[in-house]
């Protein structure tokens, strides 16, 4: 199972750090893969549903995600999916300073034909985490 953790801080405050990771609409700013991202259902709280279209090792490719754990300042917890793939993205907040420390964590499961390209994921995950951390980092930045 291919996984990544980074930790970054911010100079956002945790509430602010996690209004903006929570409304994962924000994808189309901070991850440089995805192309789109809309609520299809919910208020915004657990359970929202979110349709998310970005480009993975030159595919496009469609994922539905939902917002499994929100805990306000602290934790927010996605998991995107479509036929024989699953993953998670998990932002773990802590104040520090004046802005706040964020551990950022991928863990990405694969069945059935899909299961082949789990090796090339695993490879992958570093170069898409080196540009993809910066970029949030900037775009949280800017909410302080």
């Amino acid at each position: 199972m291919p996984s990544i953790a980074r930790t970054f801080t911010t100079s956002a405050t945790p509430t602010a750090a996690f209004a903006y990771l929570a409304d994962f609409r924000n994808a189309e700013e901070w991850d440089p893969g995805t192309r789109s991202c809309e609520r299809v259902d919910g208020d915004g709280g657990e359970g929202t549903i979110y349709r998310n279209v970005s480009t993975f090792l030159g595919r496009e490719v469609e994922l539905t995600y939902t917002a499994v754990a929100l805990e306000p300042g602290r934790l927010v917890h996605l998991r995107g999916g479509r036929d024989g793939f699953e993953g998670h993205d998990r932002f773990e907040l802590e104040p520090s300073g004046a802005g706040t420390q964020v551990r950022y964590s991928a863990d990405f499961s694969f069945s059935g034909l899909a299961a082949l390209g789990s090796p090339v994921v695993g490879l992958w995950l570093p170069v898409l985490a080196a540009k993809t951390l910066p970029q949030l980092r900037r775009s949280l930045d800017r909410l302080s």
